[in-house]
């Protein structure tokens, strides 16, 4: 098939494997968002990938949460969420926090942010939000949040997520 086609299934919809290949070349970087559950003052978190900044005035951020996602339900019941940026050797956060079930923050240590959430050692920086919106959209929650507080936190690169892998980058020089 030439280039610009569209690739459809026989319904007419785009096949969601090659909607994943295309658009898995764009290169993003991952986040875990972090609170303490309002239930039972727990930690609680999960890992996205689609996540950036969208107004300096006033400041906000927007990340997207899974429909089916487990997790979101506490995170969102706290007053104040952390987006923890992940650094280049924190695979293994990203992937426990991913799961489902269990105790994701098992192993991890953590210090608290101003809004009191967790702030994964390691982490390259830290932004406290209240959230502001959400939208529907498809499959997922487009969560849209306003920065409270933010800061950096540890040196290093940034943890990628690029074609279905994870890595990091070199910088030039």
């Amino acid at each position: 098939m030439p280039n610009g086609q569209s690739h459809e299934s026989g319904n007419g919809q785009l096949d969601s494997r090659r909607f994943r290949s295309v658009l898995g070349r764009f290169a993003t970087g991952v986040v875990a968002i972090t609170a303490l559950d309002p239930l039972n003052r727990e930690p609680c978190g999960l890992a996205a990938n689609s996540f950036t900044s969208v107004s300096l005035d006033p400041p906000l951020v927007a990340f997207c949460v899974a429909h089916t996602s487990t997790s979101w339900p506490k995170v969102r019941g706290a007053k104040v969420i952390t987006v923890n940026v992940l650094a280049e050797h924190q695979q293994h956060v990203c992937a426990q926090l991913a799961s489902r079930g269990g105790d994701k923050f098992a192993g991890l240590r953590w210090t608290g942010s101003p809004g009191g959430n967790p702030v994964i050692e390691g982490a390259l920086a830290w932004i406290d939000c209240a959230i502001e919106a959400e939208h529907m959209a498809g499959d997922h929650m487009i969560v849209v949040a306003r920065v409270l507080q933010l800061d950096t936190h540890a040196d290093g690169g940034p943890l990628l997520f690029f074609r279905g892998g994870y890595g990091g980058f070199v910088e030039p020089g």
